[in-house]
C-alpha cells in the first residue's frame, strides 16, 4: 500500500495550524507542520509533498520570500502552493502570490469545504502522478525482462495486462477529471491537463507496440 500523501502546512500560529489540521482530517493525507518559512524548507530538503498550504504574513521569512526559495528548488519547484492570509490584507497581496509561482490564494476566515474540496483534488492529483510512474516503470522492466530482442511473439503474454494496468488509470483519470469539474476551480487546469497529456503519452507508446 502506497504511502498517504503529504501536505506542508506553513503558519507561524499554532492556533492556525491545529485548525487546519481540523478542517483536513477527514481527508487521507499526513499533516507536516512548520512554524516558519526556514522550517519549511528544512522538511522540503527529506520529504515529498503533494501540496503547500502557505500563511503569508509571517515575521522573519514572509510566504512570498518561502515561495521564491521553493520554486528555485529544482526538487520542490512544482509543487503547487495555496497562499493563506487575513482579509484586510494589502490589496497586492493575490497579484504578489500568483507572481510567486502559486496555484491560488485564499483569505481567512475561510469556508472549510472550500479549502478541503481544493486540497483533495490537489491530493488525488499528486497520487495519480505517482500511480502513473509506477505503471510507466513497470512497462518498461516487463518489457524489457519478457520481450528481449528477438521474442517479440511474447507479447501476447505481456500485454494485456499490462494494457489493463493502463486502463485503470485511465479511468482513475476520468474520476479525478469528473472530481474537479464538480469543484469548478480553476487552479486545477494546470495540473490536470499536464497529468492527461502524461497518460496520453504512455497510451500512444503503449499503443504503438500494439
Amino acid at each position: 500500500m502506497p504511502d498517504r500523501a503529504k501536505i506542508l502546512l506553513v503558519d507561524d500560529r499554532e492556533e492556525n495550524l491545529i485548525a487546519l489540521e481540523a478542517i483536513l482530517s477527514s481527508l487521507d493525507l499526513v499533516p507536516v507542520r512548520a512554524r516558519s518559512g526556514e522550517e519549511a524548507l528544512k522538511a522540503l530538503l527529506s520529504s515529498d509533498f503533494a501540496l503547500i498550504l502557505l500563511d503569508v504574513r509571517m515575521p522573519g521569512m514572509d510566504g512570498f520570500e518561502t515561495a521564491s526559495h521553493i520554486k528555485r528548488r529544482e526538487r520542490t519547484r512544482n509543487i503547487p502552493i495555496i497562499f493563506l492570509t487575513v482579509v484586510d490584507s494589502a490589496p497586492d497581496y493575490a497579484f504578489r502570490s500568483y507572481a510567486a509561482g502559486a496555484v491560488d490564494y485564499l483569505t481567512k476566515p475561510f469556508d472549510p469545504w472550500v479549502l478541503r474540496a481544493k486540497v483533495s483534488v490537489f491530493v488525488e492529483l499528486y497520487n495519480m502522478n505517482r500511480r502513473l510512474s509506477e505503471q510507466a516503470s513497470l512497462l518498461r522492466e516487463r518489457l524489457a525482462a519478457e520481450l528481449p530482442p528477438g521474442r517479440s511473439g511474447d507479447q501476447a503474454a505481456v500485454l494485456p495486462e499490462l494494457s489493463s494496468r493502463l486502463t485503470a488509470v485511465e479511468n482513475e483519470l476520468t474520476r479525478v477529471r469528473e472530481l474537479a469539474r464538480k469543484t469548478g476551480d480553476p487552479s486545477i487546469t494546470g495540473p490536470l491537463s499536464d497529468l492527461t497529456d502524461r497518460v496520453n503519452h504512455l497510451r500512444s507508446g503503449f499503443d504503438a507496440l500494439t
